[in-house]
């Protein structure tokens, strides 16, 4: 296949096809299909993906975004992964650093504007670094947010022209912590201390949910704002 055209063919096929599918068929598929062109991102929140990912394409790259706020435990739990797994990890960077960002926008941009900082230090790098594959992975789950109920199992990233995949997309919460536990799959140290999604270290990003709340509520909270653009 070389053509746009094919390629939203082939999602649209396969979003229907694998909707049923297990984690690994949807993940043995897109090896299948894209080989060495396809990889999976990874917030580091987790190494679930990039293990099931790597039992079907040993040395599958796993592409992580540093965007120079990252809490230690994150960093840590991507050399972890990298020191560990067979994979192959490969970490994006912002094309301005913190201090660089700080002198040209002010400080702070994430209090002030959160929407361009994870511009800046997320989505920018995020698309300059998927130039090399044709096919990408997440971590997307169905059960993590309203504004994530309806992602499909595979799709056309219209905005990247890539396929997309979500290979636990039907998995819940405790789908996940199984998985971890027969597996003994890497978690980042945080989510025992209280956190439920993890992202950037700024309280206005990642703050533990209150109580009764779960999931993704505590980031941003407070803002209005559910998602950092990546998967808008």
């Amino acid at each position: 296949m070389s053509t746009t055209a094919d390629y939203e063919a082939l999602a649209t096929a396969a979003a229907r096809d694998l909707e049923e599918a297990t984690a690994q068929e949807i993940l043995q598929w897109a090896a299948d299909t894209f080989g060495k062109r396809f990889c999976v991102t990874s917030s580091m929140e987790d190494a679930v993906v990039a293990h099931l990912a790597s039992s079907v394409l040993p040395g599958v790259d796993v592409v992580f975004l540093d965007t120079g706020y990252h809490f230690a435990e994150t960093i840590g739990t991507r050399d972890a992964v990298a020191a560990t797994m067979p994979v192959n990890v490969i970490t994006l960077t912002p094309k301005l650093t913190v201090a660089e960002q700080d002198a040209q926008y002010g400080p702070n941009l994430h209090d002030r504007d959160p929407d361009l900082c994870c511009s800046l230090r997320k989505v920018e790098p995020l698309n300059r670094g998927l130039g090399a594959y044709d096919a990408w992975a997440t971590g997307l789950r169905r059960d993590e947010s309203p504004t994530r109920a309806n992602t499909p199992v595979v799709a056309w990233d219209a905005k990247r022209r890539k396929v997309k995949l979500a290979p636990i997309a039907r998995w819940t919460q405790d789908d996940v912590d199984a998985y971890v536990q027969a597996n003994g799959v890497l978690l980042n140290p945080l989510l025992w201390e209280g956190y439920t999604s993890i992202g950037c270290s700024p309280l206005s990003c990642t703050a533990k949910p209150g109580e009764g709340e779960k999931g993704r509520a505590g980031r941003w909270a407070g803002s209005g704002k559910t998602e950092c653009g990546i998967h808008l």
